[in-house]
Protein backbone atom coordinates (compact mmCIF):
# COMPACT_ATOMS: atom_id res chain seq x y z
CA UNK A 1 0.00 0.00 0.00
CA UNK A 2 1.19 3.47 -0.79
CA UNK A 3 1.88 5.86 2.02
CA UNK A 4 -0.75 8.61 2.48
CA UNK A 5 -0.06 12.16 3.50
CA UNK A 6 -1.99 13.12 6.52
CA UNK A 7 -2.86 16.79 7.04
CA UNK A 8 -3.32 17.54 10.66
CA UNK A 9 -6.88 18.57 11.58
CA UNK A 10 -5.57 21.74 13.21
CA UNK A 11 -3.96 22.85 9.93
CA UNK A 12 -7.20 22.26 8.02
CA UNK A 13 -9.13 24.16 10.65
CA UNK A 14 -6.62 27.04 10.48
CA UNK A 15 -7.03 27.21 6.68
CA UNK A 16 -10.81 27.25 7.07
CA UNK A 17 -10.63 29.92 9.75
CA UNK A 18 -8.31 32.01 7.58
CA UNK A 19 -10.72 31.71 4.64
CA UNK A 20 -13.62 32.69 6.89
CA UNK A 21 -11.65 35.64 8.27
CA UNK A 22 -10.83 36.84 4.73
CA UNK A 23 -14.45 36.46 3.68
CA UNK A 24 -15.58 38.29 6.83
CA UNK A 25 -13.14 41.15 6.14
CA UNK A 26 -14.34 41.33 2.55
CA UNK A 27 -17.97 41.48 3.66
CA UNK A 28 -17.16 44.17 6.24
CA UNK A 29 -15.38 46.22 3.56
CA UNK A 30 -18.34 45.86 1.21
CA UNK A 31 -20.68 46.89 4.03
CA UNK A 32 -18.60 50.02 4.76
CA UNK A 33 -18.56 50.94 1.08
CA UNK A 34 -22.29 50.37 0.86
CA UNK A 35 -22.92 52.55 3.91
CA UNK A 36 -20.70 55.28 2.47
CA UNK A 37 -22.60 55.13 -0.84
CA UNK A 38 -25.88 55.29 1.06
CA UNK A 39 -24.70 58.34 3.02
CA UNK A 40 -23.56 60.08 -0.17
CA UNK A 41 -26.90 59.28 -1.79
CA UNK A 42 -28.80 60.64 1.24
CA UNK A 43 -26.73 63.83 1.16
CA UNK A 44 -27.38 64.22 -2.57
CA UNK A 45 -31.09 63.62 -2.02
CA UNK A 46 -31.13 66.28 0.71
CA UNK A 47 -29.38 68.79 -1.58
CA UNK A 48 -31.80 67.94 -4.39
CA UNK A 49 -34.80 68.45 -2.10
CA UNK A 50 -33.42 71.83 -0.99
CA UNK A 51 -32.93 72.88 -4.62
CA UNK A 52 -36.47 71.72 -5.39
CA UNK A 53 -37.90 73.84 -2.57
CA UNK A 54 -35.96 76.89 -3.77
CA UNK A 55 -37.15 76.25 -7.33
CA UNK A 56 -40.78 75.90 -6.23
CA UNK A 57 -40.57 79.15 -4.26
CA UNK A 58 -39.05 80.90 -7.28
CA UNK A 59 -41.81 79.51 -9.48
CA UNK A 60 -44.46 80.87 -7.09
CA UNK A 61 -42.81 84.31 -7.11
CA UNK A 62 -42.58 84.30 -10.90
CA UNK A 63 -46.23 83.27 -11.26
CA UNK A 64 -47.24 86.07 -8.91
CA UNK A 65 -45.14 88.60 -10.84
CA UNK A 66 -46.55 87.33 -14.12
CA UNK A 67 -50.09 87.77 -12.82
CA UNK A 68 -49.30 91.33 -11.78
CA UNK A 69 -47.75 92.08 -15.17
CA UNK A 70 -50.73 90.60 -16.98
CA UNK A 71 -53.11 92.75 -14.94
CA UNK A 72 -50.98 95.81 -15.67
CA UNK A 73 -50.91 94.96 -19.39
CA UNK A 74 -54.69 94.61 -19.48
CA UNK A 75 -55.04 97.99 -17.78
CA UNK A 76 -52.65 99.61 -20.23
CA UNK A 77 -54.47 98.01 -23.18
CA UNK A 78 -57.79 99.38 -21.91
CA UNK A 79 -56.31 102.86 -21.48
CA UNK A 80 -54.74 102.66 -24.94
CA UNK A 81 -58.05 101.57 -26.50
CA UNK A 82 -59.93 104.33 -24.68
CA UNK A 83 -57.42 106.90 -25.94
CA UNK A 84 -57.70 105.54 -29.50
CA UNK A 85 -61.50 105.78 -29.31
CA UNK A 86 -61.24 109.32 -27.98
CA UNK A 87 -58.93 110.33 -30.83
CA UNK A 88 -61.20 108.64 -33.37
CA UNK A 89 -64.17 110.60 -32.00
CA UNK A 90 -62.14 113.80 -32.26
CA UNK A 91 -61.19 113.03 -35.85
CA UNK A 92 -64.76 112.17 -36.74
CA UNK A 93 -65.92 115.53 -35.40
CA UNK A 94 -63.27 117.62 -37.18
CA UNK A 95 -64.83 117.82 -40.67
CA UNK A 96 -68.08 118.97 -39.15
CA UNK A 97 -66.27 121.72 -37.26
CA UNK A 98 -64.45 122.74 -40.46
CA UNK A 99 -67.75 122.89 -42.31
CA UNK A 100 -69.30 125.01 -39.56
CA UNK A 101 -66.39 127.47 -39.62
CA UNK A 102 -66.55 127.89 -43.41
CA UNK A 103 -70.28 128.62 -43.39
Amino acid sequence: MAPSIAIPAAAQQTKGEAALRRRNEELERELRESLEREERTRAELTRTMERLMVTEEAEERLCSQLGELEAEAVGQAREYRARIMELMDQLAGMPQQANLISQ
